[in-house]
């Protein structure tokens, strides 16, 4: 089974907490200074916010899956329209490590695609800024590397989910 996630790039976690809190009527399920995360089943979503990226706002949108094989099915799937994948092992991200496979949609909205392994202690680093439009136009949603000093946290300024 699957689950839409959702993470949310916020200035004020403290803040940002208490509003999530009071609209999905319940607690985070993971609670950090710099992280929160919701995993509800009314939506079935795993909500998470971060004061890792930039800029306050939407940083990626992703599906959570419960097997290894639902996560290479779905990068298989992404691979065989023609789209470009990156595709991390083990990496940790977001207080947990987790097998990911990024893409990025027609309009530049970056998605994930992770099978989570188990807790982590740190928030770690998520390379999935790496992946960009090959043109500005955006025609094209082929992502393609960028430098590496480019990179950051959930696609901030130092990524899961």
């Amino acid at each position: 089974m699957k689950r839409l996630h959702v993470h949310i790039a916020v200035s004020d976690i403290s803040q940002s907490v208490g509003f999530y809190s009071t609209l999905f009527g319940a607690e985070p399920s993971v609670l950090k200074g710099d992280y929160a995360k919701w995993m509800l089943d009314d939506p079935r979503v795993n909500f998470a916010i971060s004061t890792h990226s930039a800029a306050p706002g939407l940083d990626h949108l992703g599906i959570q899956v419960e097997e290894a094989s639902e996560l290479s099915e779905i990068a298989g799937r992404l691979k065989a329209a023609g789209a470009s994948t990156f595709d991390e092992a083990a990496t940790v991200c977001c207080y947990a490590q987790s097998d990911k496979s990024w893409v990025q949609d027609p309009s530049g909205v970056r998605w994930e695609t992770f099978h989570t392994l188990g807790a982590a202690a740190v928030y770690g680093e998520d390379r999935s800024s790496e992946i960009r439009p090959q043109n500005d136009s955006g025609a094209c949603c082929a992502p393609q590397a960028v430098p590496a000093e480019a990179t950051a946290c959930c696609g901030g300024a130092s990524a899961a989910a």
